[in-house]
């Protein structure tokens, strides 16, 4: 039978976009695999590592009928990508084989049973739809996902909190140096909902999101949350654990406020960068009325220097940095101009956009 029958860059697409999840290394073998299941014209793939599951319908050419297997995603994908992409390919099933052929090669890859696959248990009750088009969750995940903690013990950070309450949908996420927070407006209006969405689920989203306006559907349960667009489904875990309240880490009514380019800021910042000590990537700014300075040095006695003109007549501040949290956002904004309010040196910085409230960076200080 054959199973599908397409262009090999219409075949890859498909499979490489569910199997970013599968783990080359598991204990059940069958996770390394992509689910296929055929009925009639349709047909469906999955992946999933037990927390998160991906799946994807397409229109693929083949026989008529029912059919359903798993194979080995990343052979799979290693054997497609070496075929031209306009080359029809096929998939065949025979006898618990899978058979891959384009233009005169044949690859017979073994198959496991699909009743072996551990779908993931969906939750029974989720909280009501809401939807923004891809491009703006895209740009929302950009604007914090730096910002997440990376094995960290305190679980519940390395990941991002989703807030969607009433017309808003908020993002945050902390390592408990520095914390981001961007929102956009929801076409409706939506009960309070609240969820951490694990580290891996963040980056994966991001992989897949496009940069189009077609919207992604989503709805949270206690401990899970289903995300619908472009023809995919994707279910994750959620990370339980109560997250910072954020709203007390910003910082509200700072009397110094500087703005200035955010591409001439952020080259001064990978300038001084390159001078700081390996382990501290510490940086002083001097901020004076006209001048802010940023100087750095090292365990070798290197020092660097660099300085920026800028419109300011506040308090003069000499304040310490990790010079990484700051080149960071900056290399995460799109804006031509930020905006950095500061009240003392001891004080963290609150880095915006100049009139636009829809994105914060807060930063903790360090002493140098």
């Amino acid at each position: 039978m054959i199973v599908l029958k397409a262009t090999q860059d219409k075949v890859l697409s498909v499979f490489q976009s569910v199997s970013g999840i599968v783990e080359r290394r598991h204990t059940l073998p069958i996770l390394a695999n992509v689910m296929i299941r055929k009925t009639g014209s349709a047909l469906q793939f999955t992946t999933s590592d037990l927390e998160i599951q991906i799946r994807t319908t397409a229109e693929l050419d083949g026989d008529a009928g029912n059919f359903t297997t798993t194979v080995g995603a990343r052979k799979l994908i290693d054997i497609l990508r070496t075929m031209p992409a306009d080359q029809t390919v096929s998939l065949e099933s025979s006898q618990n084989k899978l058979i891959l052929k384009g233009g005169k090669s044949k690859f017979t890859l073994q198959t496991l049973p699909a009743e072996d696959f551990p779908l993931v248990q969906e939750a029974a009750n989720f909280g009501p739809a809401f939807s923004v088009p891809q491009k703006t969750l895209k740009e929302l995940l950009s604007q914090v996902s730096f910002s997440m903690a990376v094995h960290d013990i305190r679980y519940y950070l390395n990941g991002i909190l989703f807030v969607a309450e009433g017309k808003q949908l908020s993002l945050v996420a902390t390592d408990g140096h520095r914390l981001a927070f961007s929102s956009a407006t929801l076409d409706v209006e939506v009960p309070k909902q609240e969820v951490i969405l694990p580290r891996k689920t963040v980056l994966e989203m991001q992989r897949l999101l496009s940069d189009t306006e077609g919207a992604i559907e989503m709805q949270f349960a206690s401990n899970q949350a289903k995300f619908s667009f472009g023809g995919m489904e994707f279910v994750t875990k959620l990370v339980e654990g109560k997250f910072p309240d954020y709203n007390r880490v910003i910082p509200k009514n700072h009397k110094n406020a500087i703005i200035l380019g955010r591409q001439p800021l952020l080259a001064s910042l990978q300038r001084t960068a390159i001078l700081t000590s390996d382990k501290f990537k510490g940086v002083r700014l001097n901020i004076d009325p006209g001048t802010l300075r940023v100087a750095s040095n090292n365990a070798e006695q290197e020092e660097a220097v660099d300085e920026l003109d800028i419109d300011y007549s506040g308090d003069s501040i000499e304040i310490g940095f990790n010079v990484t949290y700051l080149i960071d956002v900056l290399t995460n904004m799109e804006q031509d101009m930020v905006k950095v309010e500061l009240s003392d040196s001891n004080s963290s910085a609150l880095i915006t956009i100049p009139d636009n409230h829809s994105f914060k960076y807060v930063v903790m200080p360090m002493r140098i």
